[in-house]
């Protein structure tokens, strides 16, 4: 990884009364180790990521404390980690992005979840969801419910999430369930304080190892006929000692306010924007303090029946805030109120949106609809709350922000995946268009403009796959381009391996720019291509041409002309059989952020540094601007003709160019124009080139006055 963590990995050695000051997801590292937590694994994503990197940055602390960190291929690897909670009373903490992180390991967390655990066992989720969210909308709720495992959404408050932390090791160790802790982006970036505790030795760990394995006991095993039993269990004990536990330790909070007869049910993970919004309308204080009834559910499954009816009791009406649907949090309210003598008409869904993020405006709406109904007197509130949400949509509108052009996401500045993408736009003019199966990761910016490329997208590592039953009707041979991380998440087996055994006839693109660039660079089985200072490792063309794949070529992902040559010949050869190409250049952003730091110590040693950077001949260029509809790099513009007998602007190139050089090399291979230039600025240059550049500037200069 480029990116160092060096204050983070500071904060983890706080010991006993030291005040720890930082964000949320950075909280939970620390109250990890001091949890007494084994072992810790995970596979990146947001907005967890830097969970799993400040560990593996810290490697001399955790080998101190006995932990074992490993950076797992995929989510499924993470979650079978925790099978050393099963037999031995080991704490152990794994950490993925979701839904689609949690869609991965679902086969091993069910298989846990019905044996159940020994030593704690806690799934940290990023649950990326609502309108920043850059994954499907789903949650992560409903895995909890059908695999029985304790759900916790903390408040978003450092110290709460530390003390759940805690209390999600404990209770998994008192009634046998998983934990799985979720973390919206809000709550990872949440910054605050708590005092920190000492980290804490496992008793067991790789410093403290065990002498012999356990014995084997069939009970606990995920197979028949024991899983029937297993299942009994779930329902008989495991939840019961969960609700105990819940209850004896006060896992969930309850505010009480002056207003009889309303109360608010709601997610731990919403509570500040709940907070604030009940504060914007005078119904709250800045310190907690809410003048309605509000039970902040803090642990979300199981659910504590008697807490909720206790609740509930003595009000007209409750207001059930959950985010998406299904609205599972609803339907047990309801039976629980249901089964009881309370009698409390409960509301939720159709006062509240039944998809979408609950933000402050969809909250301060759903509490105004819902007091209007049933506290008429306490409504007015919210609105002027209300009315202010309006009235700055409207200023928005005036102002002229709601005429602004949307701006699609689109690859970094100099991304080597951006050329293959250009020579697709080229080969797609030649033989037309073709089924093209794109990928979570980088390359999913293909979707939109300038390249508008990609029909489905099923997976990380899934668009092979997802071509299977799209090539054999197709008139033309399809296209699947994934990453390399995502060829070793999932691709290589579900499918190269799918594709060789059925001998499908496809193309495969495999992007290989040595590093999970989506999640900030981390580094994997075959990054050693790039890294000379990391081991070597695996390498993916050797891997396929294990695996049987015959036509496979290499190509510089920056040469558009020899990219363009290799996906024409894959589409139009006639040689039968799965044909992959692997475009491979660096991310641009780890290159630029080594080389940057090597220019900046050699310019400071007074050595010579060479800087590129390219442009555009305001005089030559046409205005065509098909290096712009054939590229779409953000440091390639367009500004005022300074001709004034020329109307159309000239492209341009920005003080973001790194030099890639990509503009020109699709200016030659789509024969565009003749426009571009390269130049190079040097740094510290030698007395010849200082020499050189004064004659030149001398020559230069007469000529000019002589015209």
């Amino acid at each position: 990884m480029e990116r160092t963590y060096t204050e983070e990995i500071e904060l983890l050695k706080l010991g006993q009364g030291q005040v720890f000051h930082g964000e949320g997801i950075l909280a939970v590292t620390k109250a990890l180790l001091q949890s007494g937590v084994s072992y810790v694994g995970g596979y990146q994503g947001s907005p967890v990521t830097a969970l799993l990197d400040v560990l593996v940055s810290a490697k001399d602390l955790l080998g101190e404390l006995g932990v074992h960190v490993e950076a797992c291929a995929n989510e499924a690897s993470a979650a079978a980690m925790l099978a050393a909670s099963i037999n031995y009373p080991v704490r152990g903490a794994v950490t993925w992005k979701s839904i689609v992180g949690t869609n991965v390991a679902s086969d091993a967390l069910s298989n846990l979840a019905s044996v159940g655990v020994k030593g704690g066992a806690l799934i940290i989720v990023g649950e990326d969801y609502g309108e920043g969210a850059s994954v499907i909308q789903e949650r992560s709720l409903a895995f909890a419910l059908k695999s029985t495992l304790v759900m916790l959404d903390p408040r978003p408050d450092l110290g709460t999430i530390v003390d759940m932390v805690a209390h999600a090791f404990a209770i998994s160790e008192a009634s046998s369930m998983p934990a799985m802790m979720q973390l919206r982006i809000r709550t990872c970036h949440v910054q605050g304080e708590f005092v920190a505790r000492d980290n804490v030795p496992a008793t067991v760990s790789s410093r403290a190892p065990l002498a012999e394995p356990a014995p084997h006991d069939f009970g606990r095993l995920a197979h028949p006929p024991v899983t029937f039993p297993q299942e009994a269990d779930k329902v008989a004990r495991r939840i019961p000692v969960a609700r105990d536990y819940i209850v004896k330790h006060g896992l969930n909070n309850t505010v009480k306010g002056d207003i009889d007869g309303v109360g608010i049910i709601l997610q731990g993970g919403i509570y500040n924007t709940v907070l604030r919004q009940l504060a914007e309308a005078g119904l709250a204080d800045a310190y907690g303090n809410s003048r309605i009834d509000l039970h902040v559910l803090n642990v979300t499954f199981p659910l504590v029946p008697d807490e909720i009816v206790a609740f509930a009791r003595g009000k007209r009406a409750l207001l059930v805030l959950e985010e998406g649907s299904p609205e599972f949090i609803e339907h047990l309210v309801l039976q629980a109120i249901a089964q009881s003598d309370a009698g409390t008409k409960v509301v939720g869904k159709g006062t509240v949106p039944a998809t979408g993020e609950l933000s402050g405006e969809i909250v301060a709406k759903s509490i105004a609809t819902f007091l209007a109904a049933h506290a008429p007197a306490h409504a007015n509130g919210f609105e002027s709350v209300n009315a202010g949400i309006e009235k700055a949509r409207g200023d928005g509108a005036k102002s002229g922000a709601a005429m602004l052009a949307p701006r699609a996401p689109t690859f970094c500045t100099g991304c080597p995946e951006r050329p293959v993408f250009g020579a697709m736009k080229l080969v797609e003019k030649e033989i037309g268009k073709v089924h093209y199966a794109a990928d979570i990761g980088c390359h999913a910016f293909a979707t939109f403009a300038p390249f508008h490329l990609g029909n489905s997208i099923l997976g990380y590592g899934m668009s092979l796959a997802s071509n299977a039953g799209v090539g054999p009707i197709q008139q033309k041979r399809t296209i699947a381009v994934m990453g390399d991380g995502g060829f070793w998440h999932n691709g290589v087996q579900t499918g190269v391996a799918t594709a060789l055994h059925n001998k499908s006839d496809g193309v495969l693109v495999i992007m290989q720019n040595g590093y999970a660039s989506a999640t900030g660079q981390q580094w994997l089985p075959s990054s050693g291509k790039f890294t000379p200072a990391a081991e070597r490792g695996m390498d993916i063309e050797r891997h396929l041409s294990g695996m049987g794949v015959t036509w496979l070529k290499t190509v510089h992902t920056y040469s558009v002309s020899k990219v363009r040559a290799a996906l024409k010949d894959a589409l139009t050869t006639t040689e039968k059989g799965l044909k992959v190409i692997i475009a491979e250049s660096e991310c641009m952003l780890a290159r630029k952020r080594r080389e940057n730091a090597e220019d900046a110590k050699r310019q400071k040693e007074g050595k010579r540094v060479e800087k590129a950077r390219f442009g555009v001949d305001d005089n030559i260029c046409t205005g065509d601007h098909s290096c712009i509809r054939m590229s779409g790099c953000p440091s390639l513009t367009i500004k005022p003709n300074p001709d004034p007998l020329r109307t159309d602007p000239v492209a341009h190139v920005n003080n973001g160019c790194v030099a890639c050089g990509l503009c020109g090399e699709m200016a030659h291979a789509a024969i565009l124009c003749p426009s571009f230039y390269r130049a190079q600025r040097t740094i510290n240059a030698g007395w010849w080139e200082r020499t050189l550049h004064r004659v030149r500037r001398a020559v230069i200069g007469r000529l000019a006055r002589a015209i």
